[in-house]
């Protein structure tokens, strides 16, 4: 099959040929439809964090199941579903609490090292990350996929498995926005875009997207922001506590950025909440305790995949698409083919679109 490999940590995907193997234990087959074009992604090709290499990586996927293992029970062949790397074992404290995102035990869903690897060519083994969604085929835990309706277009299903769950996901369970709160989103990519449709469902009544690009923030209404504010030309916290009086409720920083952590400290009102999305970038952040935190009594949180139960969320963020309460059209910017993938991740990282997808291999 065709895949996009990494071979080295220089940004770029290189698609060739190779194989896969079969499902064991409970591991599904997936034919890809659509694979997302996610930011970390990129970062994973980018940023030696010591990885093996080769690999296959891609973790916004919707496909079609084309076989299972002898111990999958819950799916079949035909199937529409939705990969997310959210690992969850089913049975340790966190999951039974209904908290699968922090499960204690994911690796009790890995391949068993007996079964040999995933994906391979001929000079030896390709490591998987993620689901491995940017290749024809990818082989999952039957935990990490969702049924998801027939009548869900791919593309849109995809979004879903990341941009979606985590940026819903940061707004509906982690901040729990209340109707009437307040919320400020830094960084209008297709997670930042997603919090603020977030936001919008939860009641959030003044809803404020930050970004420099004009697109984007152009964009940002029709995922529900009632106000912009370019921080390229006006000071993003001043603006946010002009718009909403004393700061905001809820603040969400989706880029990693130091010097945007710092700001979604600082537009959030006495008692209120940052959270951090974004995988860091740069500087860390450097906090004043006491002025920052303790005198004003904010809180700040780091967010993973949303706080999602992915069985729960994703069947529920579908209904809400289908009933046009969830937007995820406008977040599909363009479907490109396999090949296409280096220059839709120039494109997409100049800023100039919110997400691309994978829709031909």
């Amino acid at each position: 099959m065709k895949a996009a490999v990494i071979n080295e940590i220089n940004g770029r995907f290189n698609v060739e040929e190779i194989s896969i193997g079969e499902p064991v234990g409970r591991e599904v087959l997936v034919e890809v439809k659509a694979a997302g074009l996610c930011h970390s992604d990129l970062l994973v090709a980018s940023i030696d964090r010591g990885r093996p290499l080769p690999m296959v990586v891609g973790h916004e996927m919707a496909g079609v199941v084309a076989a299972v293992g002898p111990d999958v029970r819950d799916l079949a062949v035909g199937d529409h579903v939705v990969g997310s790397e959210v690992k969850f074992c089913g049975h340790c404290e966190e999951c039974l609490a209904g908290h699968s995102y922090r499960c204690v035990s994911p690796g009790e869903v890995s391949r068993p090292r007996a079964a040999g690897s995933k994906l391979s060519r001929s000079s030896g083994d390709v490591h998987a990350f993620g689901v491995a969604a940017f290749a024809e085929y990818t082989i999952c835990h039957a935990n990490s996929l969702v049924r998801i309706p027939k009548g869900l277009p791919f593309p849109q299903a995809a979004v879903l498995s990341c941009a979606a769950i985590t940026g819903v996901g940061a707004a509906l369970n982690t901040a729990k926005v209340q109707p009437g709160d307040t919320v400020a989103v830094i960084g209008l990519g297709g997670i930042g875009l997603n919090i603020l449709s977030g936001a919008r469902i939860a009641g959030a009544t003044t809803i404020i997207g930050i970004d420099v690009h004009p697109a984007k923030l152009e964009l940002a209404a029709r995922f529900g922001a009632t106000h912009v504010v370019n921080s390229a030309e006006d000071d993003a916290v001043i603006r946010v506590r002009e718009i909403s009086g004393r700061g905001v409720h809820h603040s969400f920083e989706a880029i990693g950025l130091g010097m945007t952590q710092t700001q979604a400290i600082e537009m959030t009102r006495v008692g209120g909440g940052a959270y951090f999305i974004g995988i860091p970038q740069g500087a860390p952040l450097e906090v004043d305790v006491l002025r920052s935190l303790i005198a004003s009594q904010r809180r700040i949180q780091g967010v993973y995949m949303g706080s999602s139960n992915i069985r729960r969320d994703i069947p529920m963020y579908a209904e809400l698409y289908l009933q046009g309460r969830l937007n995820l059209d406008d977040l599909v910017a363009q479907e490109i083919p396999l090949e296409g993938i280096n220059d839709a991740y120039r494109l997409q990282e100049s800023g100039a679109i919110a997400r691309s997808v994978i829709t031909s291999f």
